[in-house]
């Protein structure tokens, strides 16, 4: 039984790197002995659990079925390490995140790293990238999110509100006339962000609502691209405060319309409700939510 336990282990782990090679380099044996391994587990059961072709694998029904199956007795394998490390306060093991990619160079990215230098047994891949992901597809076990939250069978918790800042260079905004309201932005030259609205809304002291639609003449996929385009004086963007905070302190950037708020946007922590590694994700999501993200000073993400 021992050895079909481990059979089933490596099983689940070709799943969820995606190939034999990625699997053999995870768990430091050869491809081809994953592949036999994969193999005799078949032979075992009497039936196909992958589909291989040069290029890909892929789940076979019965595989499907089997996959979770292995995965749910994973979990609770794993769950019960996990609490066990913690009451020893040595977790053990490894996370699979994702993580905005404009958040790489923020708070989120020296949160992980704290977290990592506490924690020298966990190991963590973290994936960057603005593009929506799959958690279960992915292999992840943990993704953070930004914005609104569409309803899921997945768990959440919310991390912290980011905040965002109406930045210029300190050039171009000194070659026009400086703006008093949203409107008056219209005619100004923007830098736009492809995974952002054209259109930008903003709430006075008063609870006024006034939205401004500029034209972009460069438009990007990168938050650090628009950083810097703003520091070349290419137009007026939208930061998060961490990056603006930066632009300003080294006299580069300027912040316009500081009377005007912007929305918030919600920073969350996503995980599949039955995680691989259940205890070890709400350790990591716990120190997020209560030390990972915010200033003591005040609170808020940077």
């Amino acid at each position: 039984m021992i050895d079909h336990l481990r059979q089933m282990a490596i099983f689940a782990r070709v799943v969820d790197e995606g190939s034999f090679r990625a699997a053999a380099k995870d768990v430091g044996l050869a491809p081809s002995r994953i592949s036999e391994t994969v193999s005799e587990l078949e032979t075992y059961l009497g039936i196909t659990l992958l589909y291989r072709t040069t290029r890909k694998i892929t789940l076979t029904n019965e595989g499907r079925i089997f996959y979770a199956r292995v995965v749910e007795m994973m979990r609770s394998a794993e769950a019960g390490l996990n609490e066990l490390n913690a009451l020893s306060l040595d977790p053990v093991g490894a996370l699979r995140i994702s993580i905005p990619a404009f958040l790489a160079t923020g708070p989120l990215s020296t949160a992980v790293a704290v977290f990592a230098k506490r924690h020298p047994n966990v190991a963590f891949s973290v994936a960057y990238t603005d593009h929506p992901l799959d958690l279960i597809d992915g292999g992840f076990d943990m993704s953070i999110r930004v914005g609104w939250l569409e309803d899921s069978s997945m768990m959440s918790r919310k991390l912290a509100n980011g905040q965002r800042v109406l930045v210029a260079g300190v050039d171009y905004a000194q070659g026009r006339k400086s703006p008093k309201r949203p409107s008056d932005l219209d005619d100004w030259d923007w830098i736009r962000y492809q995974q952002r609205s054209d259109t930008t809304e903003f709430i006075s002291s008063t609870g006024k609502v006034e939205k401004a639609t500029g034209n972009a003449q460069i438009e990007v996929d990168s938050i650090d691209a628009v950083y810097h385009l703003a520091t070349q004086n290419m137009g007026v963007t939208i930061l998060p405060s961490f990056l603006a905070d930066r632009g300003i302190a080294s006299g580069e950037l300027i912040q316009l319309l500081p009377e005007w708020e912007l929305s918030e946007l919600g920073i969350y922590a996503v995980w599949p409700d039955k995680s691989r590694r259940e205890s070890l994700t709400l350790l990591f999501v716990r120190f997020l939510a209560e030390e990972g993200l915010c200033h003591p000073e005040d609170g808020k993400m940077a």
